[in-house]
């Protein structure tokens, strides 16, 4: 969605701040329609979806609820905005319990109702997206690899191509980053979909154990083995089998590994002869396995067996806005899996996200949000119910005032004397251009000439 595309419905029967408000939202680029009433809002919705809708609440024939209600009805997930000047709590709980997004009392902040307009297109877009994801993912399971991100677009697209195969795929990738998720997709593309998918995490069996739990055994083949036992090599006969974390498979295990991917053929434990299995392997690993090699701890001919077909999954600090994408995915399903109803995300709780590199990927955003709803006691999740070393990095990344802070505290400058100082950079580095400088500074024109004027007010030239 860009903004010259994206209409915004204003419902203000005051002729003079209307006036000012689509003024200061058309120099934002959105197509603003502005009516007076109730009957006029809904005749304006009846001709087409607007992507916001800004209401006072008091109007000649109703109120901003009526609005809401029939928005509600006819457009449910378009963001809505209720400004008064006669706001009270009960009247910002009863909108917002109705379905609105904020609530604002006038006198207006056009800066703040700018920037809640632009949060909210964001989240609603965020929204749409994912919604689009979750209704495709019953018709194509590839889509449950939730991000639009170009690498991820790019992962979906090879995951596609090498369903098509029955070689073994080495599936690469950091910690948390969904391996198991994308070796799942690629059951579900191929042939194999309807199927048994087993994964077994090779770090959890204790060394002495691995072979009887790949290969089955036989009744007494060892101290305990009262009966045979089938491995999971037969278990997933015409099926897909993953090796997740194959780095941590012995090196007498693997030769037999080898064998098996070559011949199509299992020997249990105590048996006299071979068995034939059908099974695909897909292999995952967070380690690298050719520095392995390389090291004597991976056998060199099992790497290349394996590396036949190979992906890589990409850290999420790599994915852009798929941080947002998935932090909303997490949210609406720890909510609705604790029956916590609509939840969002505060302006500054997105930032913090989007800008924590997230060491852990993934796994480590779920458990993010699974902690931040669960100390949430409102509708917004706010930075202080995120993990204490989430608010820690962003904290430490602010910028800083200097190289070198001045050591007593009465020699910091104010917060006033930083902001003039950077307008001042600003205005210099678009050479006077107060339009320019405006945008970068990401407020509007009238505010940048308040700084301005109370700058020559204090004798800065």
């Amino acid at each position: 969605m860009t903004m010259d595309s994206t209409t915004i419905l204003l419902i203000e029967d005051d002729a003079s701040l209307g006036q000012l408000l689509v003024e200061e939202l058309e120099m934002d680029g959105y197509k603003v329609f502005r009516v007076g009433s109730v009957a006029e809002a809904q005749a304006r919705m009846a001709q087409g979806r607007p992507d916001l809708i800004v209401s006072d609440l008091r109007l000649p024939d109703g109120d901003g609820l009526q609005v809401l209600s029939f928005q509600q009805a006819e457009y449910p997930g378009v963001p809505f905005i209720v400004i008064t000047a006669f706001g009270t709590v009960d009247q910002a709980v009863e909108a917002l319990k109705a379905g609105a997004d904020d609530f604002l009392t006038k006198p207006l902040s056009t800066d703040h109702l700018r920037l809640k307009i632009k949060r909210l297109l964001v989240q609603a877009d965020l929204n749409r997206q994912l919604a689009e994801y979750q209704a495709r993912q019953s018709g194509d399971p590839v889509m449950g690899l939730i991000g639009g991100s170009a690498v991820m677009e790019r992962l979906r697209a090879e995951i596609r191509q090498v369903a098509r195969s029955q070689a073994t795929v080495l599936i690469s990738g950091e910690s948390g980053t969904g391996k198991e998720l994308v070796a799942r997709a690629i059951h579900q593309q191929s042939d194999r979909s309807e199927t048994t998918f087993l994964a077994i995490n090779c770090a959890g069996i204790p060394a002495d154990l691995m072979e009887s739990e790949f290969f089955g055994h036989e009744a007494g083949a060892f101290t305990g083995a009262r009966q045979a036992r089938r491995g999971l090599f037969a278990e997933a006969h015409g099926g897909t089998l993953l090796l997740d974390e194959i780095g941590e498979m012995p090196l007498s295990l693997q030769a037999k590994l080898l064998r098996v991917l070559q011949e199509g053929c299992i020997k249990p434990v105590g048996a006299a002869h071979e068995e034939r299995v059908d099974v695909r392997v897909l292999a995952a690993t967070h380690v690298d396995l050719l520095a392995a090699v390389e090291q004597g701890r991976f056998r060199e001919d099992l790497y290349y067996r394996l590396e036949t077909l190979s992906l890589t999954v990409p850290p999420l600090r790599d994915r852009g806005e798929d941080v947002e994408l998935l932090a909303m995915h997490f949210l609406n399903k720890v909510a609705r899996r604790h029956e916590r109803g609509y939840l969002r995300f505060s302006d500054v709780t997105v930032r913090i996200l989007g800008d924590y590199p997230f060491p852990g990927n993934v796994r480590e955003l779920s458990s993010a949000i699974e902690r931040a709803v669960t100390f949430c006691d409102s509708d917004t999740i706010q930075p202080e119910h995120l993990p204490e070393r989430i608010r820690k990095r962003q904290s430490s990344a602010s910028v800083s005032v200097s190289e070198t802070p001045p050591g007593h505290l009465s020699e910091w400058p104010t917060l006033e004397a930083l902001q003039q100082d950077y307008v001042r950079q600003v205005m210099l580095a678009v050479q006077g251009n107060k339009r320019r400088a405006a945008q970068i500074l990401g407020i509007n024109r009238r505010t940048l000439y308040r700084w301005l004027e109370s700058e020559m007010e204090q004798g800065h030239d």
